[in-house]
């Protein structure tokens, strides 16, 4: 069932910064647009927002980042405002907070509602349970991969049927070698003071400055390389700290500590992540707790360049462990220590041989137009059980 013409989608996000729920809230703008739909994104701004405008996306800026009851309350008002005004036809929350003013306007307004279970939410009590729950009170619930499915099945116990995985989409018309000019390396390379002839194998973690992301493992896994005389590594952190300062001061006195400062950098934010992914020899991502998809790993590979990852969570969907990267047990300085330099003495032929492989596999499972065409599709098999019931 292809999606009328008057189609109207209104995405509810906190906030448009960085990270994979934004990205994925962008990429489905601009594919409503394009099939001739409103976009409309409900979010309390960021960084992104430009990027939605000139999509074709509209912005409805509100602080739906609240956990403030009153606040969400509020929220509620607001969207149900929206939802009449722009005759929504579907509402699609992408986390947990705003989701709730979204679900509450949704019934109000009788409008179908969808909502996309980025994270794997830990519960560790009732009330906890039923908060992440909110996530499967409407029409259809999404997955960005399989884990994340397996995850809400066994905490949720709804019925599979109103479950589907779609796993997140990379632009490979972005994230192509041969689109990036090589003035767009350059240009990092003197931003981040890396000389042209460095001959040390470039480690990339791309990803804000949180503390799941795993840096200080790999601060320690350098440092106990450096013991052994081992030099042959620069590893660049690409992201920021959102205001946080506490941890990137925390990263930036362990490198002081450990004697890393010419081995480890923080780089800072990074808007060209095409180019990042090419300065580099491989990626990394050491995170700490599983995540549930993981664009980060994807990326890197649509690049040819090969990655290790934490041996959990989404991630082992897609990282085959020795063809296209390693996958090394987390928070274990010791194994990242190993896996960091097998990766180095693998030497470049071999890490590009298993990037190609990398790139290969990644076009095949994980483009962006498959993620924004099932997208679609699941918006159309909505309306059309809302339709045959005779909902809205």
């Amino acid at each position: 069932m292809p999606l009328h013409s008057d189609f109207t989608l209104l995405q509810v996000i906190p906030e448009l910064e960085t990270g994979g729920a934004e990205q994925s809230t962008i990429d489905i703008a601009q594919a409503v647009v394009r099939a001739g739909g409103t976009a409309l994104v409900a979010t309390a701004g960021g960084r992104m927002t430009s990027r939605l405008q000139a999509d074709g996306g509209r912005l409805a800026q509100m602080p739906v980042q609240t956990k403030n009851p009153l606040v969400m309350l509020g929220n509620a008002a607001r969207l149900v405002a929206l939802i009449r005004q722009e005759k929504v036809s579907i509402v699609h929350a992408r986390s947990r907070a705003p989701a709730f003013s979204a679900l509450w306007a949704a019934h109000a307004t009788g409008t179908p509602f969808v909502a996309t279970y980025h994270g794997v939410y830990k519960a560790r009590s009732g009330l906890k349970r039923w908060y992440n729950a909110v996530m499967t009170r409407g029409d259809l619930v999404i997955a960005n991969s399989e884990y994340t499915r397996d995850h809400i099945l066994a905490e949720h116990h709804i019925d599979p049927a109103k479950l589907v995985t779609i796993p997140r989409g990379v632009d490979f018309d972005r994230f192509n070698p041969a689109y990036v000019a090589p003035d767009r390396v350059e240009a990092l390379r003197t931003a981040w003071g890396v000389a042209a002839g460095d001959p040390r194998v470039k480690v990339l973690l791309a990803g804000r400055l949180t503390r799941i992301k795993g840096h200080l493992t790999i601060i320690e896994a350098v440092r106990r390389l450096a013991a052994k005389g081992r030099q042959d590594l620069l590893v660049l952190f690409a992201g920021d700290d959102q205001g946080r300062t506490g941890y990137s001061e925390e990263l930036q006195n362990a490198i002081s500590t450990a004697g890393l400062q010419e081995a480890v950098r923080i780089v800072g934010h990074c808007d060209d992540m095409p180019a990042a992914y090419l300065l580099a020899d491989l990626a990394i991502l050491p995170t700490t707790v599983p995540e549930s998809f993981g664009r980060a790993a994807v990326e890197p590979q649509a690049m040819c360049r090969p990655v290790i990852a934490s041996n959990h969570g989404g991630v082992t969907e897609t990282v085959v462990d020795g063809v296209t990267g390693w996958l090394v047990p987390p928070a274990e300085p010791d194994a990242w220590a190993a896996a960091l330099a097998g990766a180095a003495d693998a030497g470049a032929g071999q890490r590009m041989e298993m990037g190609h492989v990398g790139q290969k596999r990644a076009r095949q499972l994980y483009s962006v137009e498959a993620m924004c065409d099932a997208t679609l599709a699941a918006y159309a098999r909505v309306l059309e059980a809302r339709s045959s019931h005779g909902g809205r």
